[in-house]
């Protein structure tokens, strides 16, 4: 293979939550003690240290802080976490840097503080403006609070702050849907991340499934904020993340065109490019907070199989609404295009993919059934011509792609 060195961020998992919300199946854990704050910076500075030596030293073109709720963290944590960084790898000048932030769970005045530390973009988890709605969902903050948050953005000076928006609640209708996409846009964001409800394994909610409606209804939600979003200004440019222009996520579009990530903090999840030794590596550290405090220096990597990146890859690309070039699939993978076209080629003899005269990338019927398209690129065992994934592995690319990696939150990878 002849691969090609991309960009490379970080991610920084913060485990701790007020509250488990009962829909979320994310690495994070509900604060029952004092919050370690400085122990596990600590940690956080000795995972980053130890992880450098694996690298070819190039700076960070973003940072997300992501969780949990990262803003249960100081300011003052915060800038020791991107000093640590910025003096390990160093940042491009333009550097993204980003805070997910709870609304219920920010101190009035605090956004300022981060913004000294070196945050210039801010994603808060509103996810809907219907108080009965947020209640059900187990969520801390109410509408006004996330009124509020966007307000203190505003005046802090970080006007590049994203909105979670969720549809297809518990008996919420396309009235319903529309009406918090119009609120999210009442608040001037540049980014909207808007996504679909849905029951991952091992939450509340898939124990006990509440009333969701059905997925025509659902479909029409979709369509109908859609249309209101574009009407607005905001581009769709991933499947679930619109942006007006010029405020695309530099951190969501590094993990959909396949570039690397250093993941650090407890669950966090990474990928870097081995140019030198032809390969290309996973990273995973421990999901639980104590064993990830007593040894942050401990990852376990994983070479990526070249039979398995044509799905790694199209699991990302084909996310983005513009498609990607097959120069990139050839940079990123380091494999020949002639490992994918063929698949390629059926797909859009069925009606599935498109190509311009530079891209590829999902007709509509494809992006309705990407589940299903991506099991087309999944690799086969040699002795018995199918997937050498397991039966459990293949239907968790079918039940939901980005489950494997990441979802439809802006800029997680704390699975």
């Amino acid at each position: 293979m002849s691969l090609i060195t991309p960009p490379l961020a970080l991610y920084v998992h913060f485990p701790w939550c007020v509250r488990k919300c009962p829909y979320c199946d994310f690495n994070s854990y509900a604060l029952r003690a004092p919050l370690p704050e400085d122990r596990y910076v600590r940690a956080l500075i000795e995972d980053l240290s130890q992880q450098a030596r694996a690298l070819v030293t190039r700076p960070l073109a973003s940072v997300f802080l992501g969780g949990g709720t990262p803003s249960l963290f100081s300011p003052f944590a915060v800038e020791r976490v991107l000093s640590a960084a910025r003096a390990t790898f160093g940042f491009d000048p333009d550097i993204e840097v980003t805070l997910e932030a709870n609304p219920g769970a920010i101190e009035r005045g605090r956004f300022r503080e981060y913004r000294e530390a070196g945050v210039n973009r801010v994603s808060l988890g509103a996810q809907s403006f219907d108080a009965r709605l947020l209640r059900s969902l187990g969520r801390i903050h109410s509408p006004a609070e996330t009124r509020r948050a966007a307000e203190e953005l505003h005046a802090a000076d970080i006007p590049n702050f994203n909105l979670d928006l969720m549809y297809a609640l518990p008996e919420q209708d396309v009235r319903g849907a529309v009406a918090d996409v119009e609120q999210a846009i009442g608040l001037e964001p540049a980014h909207i991340s808007h996504y679909q409800l849905t029951l991952e394994a091992g939450t509340v909610f898939a124990a006990s499934p509440p009333q969701l409606p059905s997925d025509e209804v659902a479909a029409d939600m979709l369509a109908a904020c859609e249309q209101r979003l574009a009407a607005a200004g905001f581009e769709r440019y991933e499947t679930s993340a619109y942006a007006r222009a010029g405020r695309l996520a530099r951190h969501n579009c590094n993990y959909w065109s396949f570039g690397d990530y250093l993941g650090v903090g407890a669950g966090a999840h990474g990928k870097r490019t081995e140019a030198g030794h032809g390969r290309v590596i996973r990273t995973v550290h421990a999901r639980e907070p104590r064993r990830y405090l007593a040894a942050p220096a401990d990852v376990v990597s994983r070479v990526v199989e070249p039979r398995d990146l044509p799905f790694e890859f199209m699991l990302n690309a084909l996310r983005l609404a513009g498609g990607f070039e097959p120069r990139l699939f050839v940079a990123r993978t380091g494999l020949r295009w002639s490992a994918v076209e063929p698949t390629l080629e059926r797909l859009k003899d069925r009606g599935l993919m498109t190509r311009t005269d530079t891209h590829w990338k999902p007709t509509p019927l494809g992006a309705r059934f990407l589940n299903e398209l991506l099991l087309e690129f999944l690799p086969e065992s040699p002795a018995t011509g199918t997937s050498h994934l397991s039966t459990v592995d293949r239907q968790a690319a079918s039940d939901g792609p980005a489950r494997l990696l990441y979802t439809g939150y802006d800029g997680a990878t704390g699975k």
